[in-house]
């Protein structure tokens, strides 16, 4: 993290994620849901990428997941 950069980090303890899934995600039409778009995540990454930012997820599977978003100041 590079010190002009703001942090936001959001944690869960939930069943986490295996690494092939992480590798799709924010990719259009990917869903793990019956009835998701995959279209959530993807306009989220075009947000935060928009404004400069990055987001990075990093994930155990049974441990949980943590996303972190970086924002220039």
């Amino acid at each position: 993290m590079l010190e002009q950069e703001i942090c936001f980090k959001i944690v869960d303890n939930g069943t986490g994620m295996p690494k092939e899934r992480l590798a799709n995600i924010g990719e259009p039409f990917y869903s793990t849901k019956e009835k998701g778009t995959g279209l959530g995540l993807m306009t989220s990454f075009r947000i935060i990428e928009n404004h400069q930012g990055r987001i990075e997820f990093d994930s155990d599977e049974g441990i949980g997941t943590a996303v972190s978003i970086f924002l220039p100041r």
